[in-house]
């Protein structure tokens, strides 16, 4: 599996743009906001303080954020980048320290998202301290550089993804949460969603997303340009979090922190499973955290997530409105640039409303027609207005993606035909493709004829075939890259073009050979609750070796005072917290004993017999009962690579 072709094929480099994806991205460039005045250049200057510093580096030495790498972007685009994805990543290239209302400022282009620094009565709020500690420490080393030195007195996160709260560590230090000199504020919930989220599915996600951010791509024409959202992720930066002192549960609730009041609406499920929008009322001024950007977002992030509902996603933006529109004259995001003024703010929030509602109720209208999730996908259009309207535009979620996602969380993936209810999986299936119309070699030759006629979606889907059913066929690696490629130049959204070219590329080079076996970090892991553990714990035991056994374990958490009766039975992992000794329960005949640390350390180790031993003779953990019962139960526990295949078997 995974073969890698002759790396002197003179194949595996990249190639320019066709006539085909010219002419594709021609048509592009004739949209209104690229042939006439664009507001949004304006809008991502205004305000500038100063420039953001050019690298931001590890302590190991390697470039966490390189903003020169994307020196290129100047002038117009060229035929290898879909134009207005090229207008959206120059855009992004502002980067710097901005003004955006008196006593508020915002850090962009240092990480994907932006931070938000806000002057109270003693120190600084900050407002999502970015992806990693690096580019948190740069962006407020930035703000004392020209703001002058003043303590952060709290930190608030609005939702759970990564980008909003992973350097964290590098604005404030734990020490001063805990004594309380710091305040960490976030929505209902949020500790159980970011931990959830980057460690139960952890592993696929982040292979996955190193196809939706280009991870592996070189910066450039040819590569990545732009994720849509911002220009990407800090690469091999620091991450942490640290658990919220304080949670906000309802709309209309306030807070005065550090002297400044805030009102905050709870948005769950929405942008994120736990979010929230907040509005500075003494200011007018309204942060819509990441529910109200400058790209039509994602309702199914590409890297794997929970289908996001836009119905409700909707209905929050008009009660955002309703809310606060009368008494807001700057509205502020966790990604991309401000607008300002009433009237604009109410435009942009009404068409970003419209635009989730528009896909939400026309995708279940064409469904009860009768059409299935790709045809509603084919078909489905936004209206003129919003199709013309930049922030509408799918720099990151696309209308065709977000149409399947409205699909699935309606009727999930059957489209309802019997003919598709059961299917060989891919490489099965791709032999019988394969040989069906009359081999490789003839697959091909029709391919390259498709490819000359621009139909690169239909190269790719055919060739996949060849390749699943032998990834060995260099020939066909070739092909099928090389329509990616073109589908890559012709994207418009920074993901689809991301995964596009990295597909091509691993079908030239192989995918990379890491050795990684867990994307959790030490923060994630430290957060996680005994539950959490055993959740992740069960999705590592290899149910059909486990179910030719029985066990029952007692577990003791004793940093946290917490008992545990974990059964695995028939290759399935229950829990049960004893918070007294349960009437008529005996003890168990296996017992386990430990701080959270090292039963986390175990859990997560990929030689977890090894582990076991090496803990036990540290005295960090302590069994009781049969040992060998343990040892073969640990043995049952499957180890995760991060970079598994992707586009070939």
């Amino acid at each position: 599996m995974g073969q890698t072709p002759d790396m002197s094929d003179p194949d595996l480099t990249p190639k320019p743009a066709t006539e085909a994806t010219v002419a594709a991205n021609a048509a592009v460039a004739r949209l209104p906001f690229l042939t006439g005045d664009d507001p949004d250049r304006e809008r991502a200057t205004r305000g500038r303080v100063a420039a953001a510093p050019r690298q931001v580096h590890h302590d190991g030495g390697w470039p966490v954020w390189d903003l020169d790498a994307y020196g290129f972007l100047g002038g117009a685009a060229p035929a290898e980048v879909n134009p207005s994805l090229w207008r959206q990543a120059q855009i992004n290239n502002e980067a710097g320290l901005f003004e955006i209302a008196p006593g508020f400022h915002q850090v962009r282009g240092l990480d994907l998202a932006n931070m938000t620094v806000i002057e109270g009565t003693e120190g600084r709020i900050v407002i999502d301290p970015l992806t990693s500690v690096e580019t948190a420490r740069a962006a407020l080393a930035l703000v004392e550089e020209h703001l002058g030195a003043r303590p952060v007195t709290a930190v608030i996160y609005t939702h759970s993804h990564v980008d909003h709260f992973a350097g964290v560590r590098g604005v404030i230090d734990e020490a001063d949460v805990a004594s309380g000199r710091v305040r960490v504020i976030a929505p209902a919930g949020f500790l159980e969603a970011a931990v959830s989220e980057n460690v139960v599915a952890g592993n696929v996600m982040t292979r996955r997303g190193s196809y939706m951010y280009g991870a592996l791509l070189p910066p450039g024409p040819h590569g990545h340009v732009d994720a849509g959202l911002g220009k990407g992720v800090p690469a091999l930066g620091t991450q942490g979090l640290i658990a919220p002192t304080e949670e906000v549960h309802e709309t209309h609730a306030e807070l005065v922190v550090d002297g400044v009041r805030i009102v905050f609406q709870v948005t769950p499920n929405t942008e994120a499973p736990s979010e929230m929008n907040f509005h500075f009322p003494d200011h007018r001024v309204l942060c819509m955290a990441e529910n109200c950007t400058c790209t039509l977002h994602n309702l199914y992030t590409p890297r794997g997530a929970q289908v996001r509902d836009a119905l409700g996603w909707s209905k929050y933006l008009q009660e955002a409105i309703d809310l606060y529109a009368d008494d807001t004259d700057v509205c502020f995001a966790s990604h991309h640039w401000p607008r300002w003024g009433r009237d604009e703010i109410v435009t942009h929030l009404a068409q970003q409303r419209d635009t989730y509602r528009f896909i939400h109720d026309q995708t279940l209208r064409l469904a009860n027609h009768g059409l299935t999730s790709a045809e509603i996908a084919e078909e489905l259009r936004l209206p003129a207005e919003l199709e013309a309207t930049p922030a509408s535009r799918g720099y990151y979620g696309t209308v065709n993606h977000n149409a399947k996602a409205v699909y699935q969380r309606y009727l999930g993936w059957f489209d309802g035909n019997p003919a598709h209810l059961h299917p060989h999986p891919p490489a099965e299936a791709a032999k019988r493709y394969v040989d069906f119309m009359g081999g490789a070699e003839a697959v091909l030759d029709r391919a390259r004829a498709s490819f000359d006629e621009g139909d690169y979606r239909w190269v790719a889907e055919v060739v996949g075939h060849v390749v699943f059913a032998d990834p060995s066929n260099a020939a066909a690696r070739a092909l099928e890259a090389d329509a990616l490629e073109q589908l890559g130049y012709q994207a418009e959204s920074g993901p689809w073009r991301d995964f596009y070219l990295t597909g091509a590329q691993e079908l030239r080079h192989g995918h990379p050979q890491l050795g990684i076996s867990s994307t959790a970090a030490p923060d994630t892991v430290a957060a996680m609750t005994t539950e959490m553990l055993l959740d992740y714990l069960g999705v590592r035991i290899d149910g059909l070796a486990a179910a030719e056994r029985a066990w029952a374990i007692d577990l003791t958490a004793t940093d946290r005072g917490e008992r545990w009766r974990v059964g695995i039975e028939r290759g399935a992992l229950h829990g049960i917290r004893l918070d007294a000794d349960p009437e008529g329960l005996t003890a168990a005949d296996l017992g386990l004993e430990g701080d959270h640390a090292p039963l986390a350390q175990l859990v997560f180790s990929t030689d977890p017999v090894g582990e076991l031993a090496t803990l036990v003779d540290a005295g960090s953990l302590r069994v009781t009962g049969d040992r060998a019962a343990l040892d073969a139960f640990l043995a049952t526990l499957d180890s995760f690579t991060l970079m598994f295949p992707i586009v070939t078997p």
